[in-house]
């Protein structure tokens, strides 16, 4: 599978490399940028799994840059995490979560915290990636079901049905794995983005079985 990709957004060149260093272990492509409007244009041309976003920078600071990223909307939804290295206290914070960051982080920061927090919005985003595979598949061979079945006169889609139902079941077992993981997590966003998957996991799944002859309601077991 692809690898994610994780945009490193600070002015200070050793802050950046500090950053790498600690996230290096997770094997993802890490992609750097020393100002707001430098992460900006790369959002325009890649696709980023979390922001890692430094609140004091020179010119557009952290909250401005968020600012711009929830508003448009093939970004608004990829989870920031403000890093700063002073404590304003509540009021401060407060305002980071307001910008949409989905956590806060005061410097000097935990290596192995800032790992895993990384971490949880990774696998959530491969997980996401999966369903949109399996999204693509289903109208692909569907596709091909109906020209193939226009062809010969007859209605086959019930063995394809059933497999892309199994492959489906599989996404669904590493959500629910992912969801059992969160469940004592004190991280919001990352237990509302595994929420939003779920929902999108369902809406799939119903989908799916609305093309089954008769409906039929059950998901097959993976045992």
């Amino acid at each position: 599978m692809q690898k994610a990709k994780i945009l490193l957004v600070d002015d200070r060149p050793e802050n950046l490399l500090a950053l790498e260093a600690i996230l290096s272990a997770l094997d993802q492509t890490l992609v750097r940028a020393v100002s707001g409007e430098e992460a900006l244009k790369a959002l325009l041309t890649d696709e980023f799994a979390v922001i890692l976003l430094d609140v004091q920078m020179p010119g557009m600071d952290g909250f401005e840059t968020a600012a711009h990223i929830k508003r448009r909307e093939r970004t608004r939804d990829i989870p920031i995490i403000f890093l700063t290295a002073i404590n304003h206290g509540p009021h401060h914070t407060f305002r980071g979560y307001a910008a949409g960051a989905v956590d806060y982080i005061s410097k000097p920061f935990d290596p192995w915290v800032l790992r895993a927090k990384v971490s949880v919005f990774v696998d959530l985003y491969m997980k996401n990636c999966q369903l949109k595979e399996q999204a693509a598949l289903l109208r692909l061979q569907l596709e091909d079901d109906r020209q193939e079945s226009d062809r010969q006169g007859r209605h086959s889609a019930e063995p394809l049905l059933a497999e892309l139902s199994a492959r489906l079941a599989a996404v669904e077992d590493l959500a629910e794995a992912l969801t059992k993981q969160l469940e004592d997590s004190p991280e919001a966003g990352a237990a509302g983005a595994c929420a939003q998957l779920e929902e999108k996991l369902t809406t799939v799944r119903a989908a799916l079985e609305a093309l089954r002859p008769g409906g039929a309601p059950d998901r097959p077991t993976t045992d």
